[in-house]
């Protein structure tokens, strides 16, 4: 499916307004080699679960609404990864559906005792069928033999999935984690398949979480500065401190020593916590050490880059007769 944004004429003029469009096609070939129930199941993951695909496209579709005028390229970025998210969905949900073969027939057969324990190969497959039936009664008894709007647990898809904030960096780095974690669990399917069929297209699907990846990665880097996320600056007393608060064996590296990879201050390690906090007065002692930024500089920031948030979204959206129109009209 290719959800395309659309041409459509108006009245001999030149006016054009967006829409979508179903395309009948697949934009990848998806293929099985035989029905397999309680991989399909698996996949439902993949469905209607917290990382997947419908996930996904909602969560893209969702934040470019606030992109739109501010920043246009980006919002064009984030259609157009959620409309081939969206056909995403119907590449996993016509392989489910394909894995099913087999079980809507034999729910039809209403008047009989069921043959499934011909399709599934013997009792022992019917009572594993029953079983997987148990784990997810919904999928088997009220699907009719197709992919439900649900998790591999049968847990219902949810908004609450979906993150947007309002903030492009923010909503950015949410993207980049969303492609991480659908990446992996793409590759935790491949394990559990061994139909050459259905891993090529789970291949496929994993590699374009990948090329997602470096899509919202080039877009943050794009918007600067882009740290840290959300416009204030952070307070340089307490950015470059590093609390040991766990007992055991110590380890160093980057994230605790040299310099801090965002702001380039000096790690400041906090061997013992509780003594340090103690000395402090509970922290209110604490003085910038390491920064080469003082509350002056971040405070002359904030107003800066508020300022220059503002002007971005107020000159992009602002309507001069009061009238607003989500697109540009050709006349």
């Amino acid at each position: 499916m290719h959800l395309k944004s659309g041409v459509l004429k108006v009245s001999n003029h030149l006016k054009r307004k967006t829409m979508f469009y179903h395309v009948k096609e697949l934009q990848f070939n998806a293929r099985v080699t035989k029905p397999d129930v309680r991989f399909a199941k698996l996949l439902l993951e993949q469905f209607g679960g917290g990382n997947g695909e419908l996930k996904a496209a909602m969560q893209y579709f969702v934040q470019a609404f606030g992109c739109r005028k501010p920043y246009p390229d980006k919002y064009d970025l984030l259609m157009d990864i959620a409309t081939e998210e969206f056909s995403h969905l119907e590449i996993v949900g016509a392989t489910i559906q394909m894995l099913l073969t087999g079980v809507n027939s034999e729910l039809k057969n209403a008047a009989d005792e069921s043959d499934l324990t011909k399709m599934l190969d013997g009792q022992a497959a019917k009572q594993d069928y029953i079983h997987q039936a148990i784990v997810n009664p919904h999928f088997f008894l009220l699907s009719g033999g197709g992919p439900t709007v649900t998790d591999s647990q049968g847990i219902p898809w949810s908004g609450t999935f979906v993150n947007a904030m309002g903030d492009l960096t923010v909503d950015l780095r949410s993207d980049i984690a969303a492609e991480s974690r659908a990446k992996l669990v793409y590759e935790n399917l491949l394990s559990f398949t061994d139909d050459p069929l259905v891993k090529e297209s789970l291949r496929f699907l994993m590699t374009r979480e990948v090329a997602h990846f470096q899509m919202f990665e080039a877009a943050l880097e794009s918007i600067q500065p882009n740290f840290p996320p959300g416009i204030l600056q952070s307070d340089p007393r307490h950015s470059n401190k590093y609390y040991n608060m766990s007992q055991g064996e110590d380890f160093k590296g980057p994230w605790n020593e040299g310099k801090s990879p965002e702001f380039g201050e000096d790690w400041k390690y906090i061997e013992d916590p509780i003594e340090y906090v103690h000395k402090s007065n509970g922290l209110l002692k604490e003085k910038s050490e390491g920064s080469p930024r003082t509350e002056m500089s971040v405070q002359k920031t904030n107003k800066l880059l508020s300022a220059e948030r503002r002007n971005e979204v107020s000159e992009a959206t602002s309507s001069g007769n009061g009238e607003m129109s989500w697109q540009r009209i050709l006349h």
